[in-house]
């Protein structure tokens, strides 16, 4: 699975992130308490951090591994948010962060769409799945906006160092072919 390093979609471009990114995804949300409250990463102490994680992400559409999109409204230029694809076979694994002031808008629910499109349209992929803090309801909600069964609760899946040290339970949400 090599997907292309653009999507488009009515409101969005979703695009492989370049090093010039950094600035905007240090400044509209990966540095913010709220907006990484749910993540497995903690938020970034200063941009050097944020420009050696678009570096990681770099390597890992070259080996792969991972594919990150920028989100990027059309009527902007400026990214505000991310969306990624972690292939593991005949399955895909999705996730996703937006900076706050466009919390609400659908934005993640229309790069989500578009990419588990693209994904089931490809004939070695079977299973597009994503995975949510129980408490995090919003993420839950988009899931299920796109087409996602909930299929149960991962138990102590999951150390989300920002609510805290121990494993947390997840909701496992797919879509299958």
């Amino acid at each position: 699975m090599k997907p292309p390093e653009r999507f488009e979609t009515k409101r969005l471009i979703l695009r492989k992130p370049c090093m010039a990114d950094a600035p905007a995804i240090f400044a509209s949300y990966a540095q913010d308490p709220e907006i990484t409250r749910y993540m497995t990463w903690t938020p970034h102490k200063n941009i050097d951090e944020t420009y050696g994680i678009v570096e990681m992400m770099l390597k890992y559409w070259e080996d792969g591994s991972t594919y990150s999109f920028a989100i990027i409204p059309k009527d902007s230029s400026s990214v505000v948010g991310m969306i990624a694809m972690h292939p593991a076979g005949f399955k895909v694994e999705i996730g996703y962060v937006l900076a706050r002031p466009h919390w609400g808008k659908g934005f993640i629910t229309e790069a989500a769409r578009m990419v588990i499109n693209w994904l089931l349209e490809q004939p070695s992929i079977y299973r597009v799945f994503a995975t949510c803090d129980v408490e995090n309801l919003a993420s839950a909600h988009v899931m299920e906006k796109v087409g996602m069964k909930r299929e149960g609760i991962l138990r102590q899946n999951t150390i989300r160092f920002n609510v805290g040290n121990e494993p947390r339970d997840s909701y496992i949400y797919a879509i299958v072919k």
